[in-house]
């Protein structure tokens, strides 16, 4: 029972861990994503400015992000999620699968290397 409670306690701090360098990676894209203003040479007016910048889909709201999961040759699925399903222990293993093998340089949406299907079912569990 004790070392259950410790494998217990271990995972969770393992998941913690993952967790918080995911939100760090997510702050870094989130501040690299951010609108910047660049003035706008067409007019020749210095002081006229347009945004430019990744524009979040608007599917995407507030507390929630995209992933698409796909594996070999399959058809990817793209799934918007809430944030809360970063603090799931079988979507945890899901973003460790995609760090060993994706790294931490993707661009854009986050691709998971499972079948879709895999990762409703790990949805519908929750």
């Amino acid at each position: 029972m004790f070392s259950q409670a410790m494998k217990n306690r271990r995972e969770s701090i393992r998941s913690l861990m993952v967790l918080k360098h995911l939100i760090r990676k997510l702050q870094l894209v989130r501040s690299l994503m951010a609108p910047r203003r660049l003035t706008n040479i067409s007019d020749g007016d210095s002081r006229e400015k347009s945004e430019v910048g990744t524009i979040v889909p608007k599917d995407v709201r507030k507390g929630h992000f995209a992933v698409v999961a796909v594996q070999g040759n399959g058809e990817p699925k793209r799934f918007v999620l809430e944030l809360n399903y970063l603090s799931n222990p079988a979507f945890l293993r899901l973003l460790e699968l995609a760090k060993e093998e994706y790294g931490f340089q993707q661009r854009g949406v986050l691709v998971l290397p499972c079948q879709p299907e895999e990762l409703e079912k790990i949805l519908d569990d929750e």
